[in-house]
């Protein structure tokens, strides 16, 4: 009963500290900019879909909920934080509806497996990834005006980017999908 105990305690504080460097991760993510308007762009999608792959949806969904949590509580883990202000009043700025996508695209970036082809491994990874674009676009929306270009500001300038950062997964899913085992 004890051993049974103490794989558990192992097996939390092994989770716990992964979830966390995926947090760490995901905030040098954001904070590195490839200048672009009218934000800059960051490899944070690219990370969210990686932390889907390598450790499943359920600690996806542990790590990018922690990660939202610090940022919410005033860690300046965000891309424009501080600059433009920490906590939950930067959370529910413009950038709020793709933070929240991010949960969605974990989730799914971790639920899917990757056996088949490329073509599917694509459209699975599209999926996951649109996910951050739609809440984004829909809270984009609200907050700043439906009758304002609101796909042209906050979707168009990102796609090239994106469809990069998705073919670049598809080549490296196989290598990512290894880091399971480790968890």
């Amino acid at each position: 009963m004890e051993a049974v105990y103490k794989y558990q305690i192992n097996k939390i504080v092994k989770i716990t500290l992964i979830a966390l460097f995926g947090t760490l991760v995901l905030t040098i993510s954001a904070k590195i900019k490839i200048p672009f308007y009218p934000v800059p762009m960051t490899m944070q999608t690219f990370v969210i879909l990686f932390i889907g792959i390598a450790l499943g949806y359920k600690i996806g969904l542990l790590t990018v909920s922690l990660y939202l949590c610090e940022g919410i509580f005033g860690l300046p883990v965000f891309a424009n934080s501080p600059e433009k202000g920490i906590g939950l009043v930067y959370f529910t700025g413009p950038t709020m509806g793709y933070l929240i996508g991010f949960l969605v695209a974990v989730y799914f970036a971790g639920y899917f497996k990757y056996n088949q082809g490329y073509i599917n491994k694509f459209i699975k990874l599209s999926f996951a990834v649109s996910f951050i674009y739609i809440l984004g676009l829909l809270w984009l929306g609200y907050l700043i005006g439906w009758n304002k270009p609101i796909f042209k500001l906050g979707a168009q300038p990102f796609l090239l980017a994106e469809l990069f950062k998705i073919i670049l997964l598809v080549v490296l899913v196989p290598y990512i999908s290894k880091l399971k085992k480790f968890i």
